[in-house]
């Protein structure tokens, strides 16, 4: 081990839960052409080359011709039918004059970037089966432009190589084993000849990984578990072998059973100084650790931020922000990079405001955390008022570098209301920094559910597998719209410095969309009710906004043509929150495609016109069930129907709403499609083998009473009833 290694080791400890085997500095480097175009940027402001814009991923635009003064004149420039009614969450890349953007399904789209015209589209043709592997619906966040190659993340795990003048396919190689419930829905990176990709299906059973692939040939160059496998298997020949001994010794019980989890499902971040990639490790699997690793443990990687050497793949240094992770509250979210002057000192660090409602700053050279502040009003459980819901933690011990938990908050006793709730205070939407402001733009939300210990749990191959019962809604349409109002989000400006929020602008709703900051001191973001805001970085004063009629998620970028500064983020119904939380959606009706919309100053294309039509809902049949029934048909809908049909049966509007389904009114109709597996070749999941005839007629009962209390609220408020 080298002096610096040594010497950063002794300052960090290895008791901060922080692993310190990087060199003091940054090391010279050396890049292909390519990476060096990305690397310089900043030498083309006029366009978007990578995921963030560069590799530091901090979502800053240097262009100023859109300021506080004039975005006010911003109007539509153009507009482009992404072609499907599924969920928009891709960053688009903007490169020479083309921008590449993706939609549901893992569509890859090239347009021109100064008048909308496609100039191709690639369909993988992923069978419609793997949907119901998708624990988030079947969206992609965006592809990967290198050179004259594009690369993208396909859901069913492939991962191809696309010539970005003509889409047609370089190369495709398989990333995971299909025959298990992986998917990808996150954009590659791309640095130095090598494709950074990770995965997704944690809640299913699988254990995470990070694979670098050869970007010209696809072949695989390293790979790097992020949980151990099976002990009698012995090593894996990856290049996490070095470290998997430590990981083993932080996990107990038959922990590989179930996968462990920890998939790379979003944050990868090329790190070109230190010659390294970040990457933010997800969840459990299952989500309670009670179920996991019944002896406890921290559970290495478990949301984690773990940087790895670029090349190699070679544990470098980590951090865990949630050691022994059991509500679901990933580190996936976007990972930064910046150089900060903190206490008089520069630093390189990076910087992440994960699912738990803390705000991280790390030494990006060796893991050293610098801060850890809580970004959501997080108190200690003796300062919380009788009932009302308590923080996980409620801060960080400098001293080690670990949380303050709220031992009541690991629901050991059976049941515990909690905050934040597993849609975490920021999830994956995009984060800004601007370096005029200084300030992170966060989309941030608090919400609170009871989490109760699954003492019944077994394993279901195929389907969610999380050990934890999650609350559901009570029967009672005014407590319902009282928990609707009660949930709500806001943008969120944070001082990384002064380590405090700057402003904060509330949202109607929680799970808005993601940032952008530009030179003109103007930030943008998307609404999760379909509008696309603009405000002053310094105030949070909204300038503008303008109706894109659906949920705007996406990360904006904006870019430049012919001395035009444009901005544009795509819009569209669907992701988890779709499938999941109708009960606090704005909007119901048949959702609208997908669309990116473009804007410029002086702008004015006509935007499309959607109409949202109410389908009323048919009076339910009456289906006599005990309570007993009533309540286990609950269950059986929770345990299978839940995660495409939403909490109580309330959709989001992306897949049917059974509460209005005609297959609800006939039993014959209703075991077919869940039974007989009818469906199952329209992305229906199969549910032959698990669910029994009269398990279905128990949740037909449950969908019926939901559709009675919403047929019941449409009677009495025909044009306000919403859920």
């Amino acid at each position: 081990m080298s002096i610096c290694a040594i010497t950063a080791l002794q300052r960090v400890g290895l008791a901060l839960g922080v692993s310190a085997l990087a060199a003091c500095g940054p090391a010279p480097s050396r890049h292909d052409a390519a990476t060096a175009r990305v690397v310089a940027a900043d030498t083309e402001p006029g366009s978007w080359l990578s995921h963030g814009r560069t590799y530091s991923e901090q979502r800053y635009s240097p262009l100023a011709r859109i300021t506080t003064a004039n975005v006010g004149r911003l109007g539509l420039a153009w507009s482009y039918d992404l072609g499907m009614n599924r969920g928009a969450e891709a960053t688009p890349i903007v490169r020479d004059g083309v921008m590449y953007v993706t939609s549901a399904w893992s569509i890859v789209h090239a347009i021109d970037a100064r008048t909308g015209a496609k100039r191709w589209v690639y369909d993988p043709k992923v069978s419609r089966e793997v949907g119901p592997k998708a624990c988030c619906d079947v969206v992609n966040r965006g592809v990967a432009v290198h050179g004259d190659r594009v690369y993208v993340g396909v859901i069913d795990g492939r991962l191809v190589a696309l010539d970005a003048a003509s889409g047609r396919v370089a190369w495709e190689t398989v990333t995971v084993d299909q025959s298990q419930p992986y998917t990808i829905t996150g954009a590659p990176r791309v640095a130095d000849g090598l494709v950074f990709i990770g995965n997704g299906g944690a809640e299913y059973g699988v254990r995470g990984y990070v694979s670098a692939y050869d970007a010209q040939t696809g072949a695989l160059r390293w790979r790097f578990y992020t949980v151990p496998g099976d002990p009698a298997k012995g090593p894996d020949g990856a290049a996490s072998d070095a470290v998997l001994e430590r990981m083993r010794a932080t996990w107990t019980g038959a922990w590989w059973k179930d996968g462990g989890g920890g998939t790379v499902w979003d944050a990868i971040v090329y790190d070109p100084e230190f010659e390294q990639v970040l990457v933010g490790v997800g969840n459990g699997s299952p989500w309670n650790q009670q179920v996991r690793s019944p002896g406890g443990g921290d559970n290495l990687f478990l949301a984690s931020i773990v940087a790895l050497d670029a090349k190699t793949g070679a544990y470098k240094w980590h951090y865990q922000t949630t050691p022994g992770e059991t509500w679901d509250y990933t580190a996936t979210q976007p990972i930064m990079l910046a150089d900060l002057t903190i206490g008089g000192v520069p630093r390189k660090v990076a910087m992440q405001a994960p699912k738990n409602g803390f705000f991280y700053v790390i030494d990006r050279a060796n893991g050293q955390l610098i801060s850890a502040d809580p970004y959501l009003d997080l108190k200690p459980a003796t300062d919380t008022p009788a009932g009302a819901p308590i923080a996980w933690a409620h801060a960080v011990d400098m001293k080690t570098g670990r949380p303050i938990e709220n031992p009541e908050a690991r629901f050991k006793a059976g049941t515990a209301l909690i905050h934040p709730n597993p849609d975490g205070g920021h999830n994956w939407h995009p984060m800004a920094y601007s370096p005029r402001t200084g300030l992170v733009y966060i989309p941030i939300q608090d919400g609170a559910i009871d989490y109760t210990h699954d003492t019944a749990y077994r394993r279901l191959e195929g389907f969610q597998n999380l050990g934890v019962l999650i609350g559901t809604l009570p029967d009672d349409l005014q407590v319902r719209k009282a928990i609707r109002n009660s949930y709500r989000g806001a943008l969120l400006a944070w001082d990384p410095v002064a380590r405090k929020v700057a402003w904060r602008a509330a949202r109607r709703g929680p799970y808005n969309g993601g940032t952008l900051a530009v030179a003109g001191d103007v930030v943008f973001q998307g609404t999760v009710d379909g509008h696309f805001l603009a405000m002053d970085a310094k105030t949070g004063k909204e300038l503008w906004s303008f109706d894109n009629q659906a949920a705007t998620l996406a990360g904006p970028v904006s870019y430049e043509i012919d001395g035009e500064q444009y901005v544009s983020v795509p819009a569209g119904y669907g992701g988890v929150f779709f499938l999941i939380n109708g009960l606090f959606l704005p909007r119901e009706g048949s959702p609208t495609n997908a669309h990116v919309y473009t804007f410029k100053l002086g702008g004015s294309a006509p935007a499309p016109v959607f109409r949202f039509t109410r389908v009323p809902t048919p009076k339910p049949p009456s289906l006599p069930v005990s309570e007993a029934e009533y309540r286990r048909g609950g269950l059986l809908y929770d345990t299978y129907c839940l995660q495409c049909h939403g909490i109580a049966a309330i959709t989001g509007g992306v897949l049917p709403d059974l509460r209005k389904s005609g297959r609800l009114q006939d039993a014959a109709l209703w075991k077919a499609a869940v039974v007989e597996e009818a469906l199952s070749t329209r992305g229906m999941p199969r549910f032959g083998k698990q669910i029994s005839p009269a398990d279905a007629e128990l949740i037909r009962a449950y969908v019926a009473r939901q559709a009675a209390l919403l047929y019941q609220d449409e009677q009495a408020s025909p044009t306000t009833a919403t859920h």
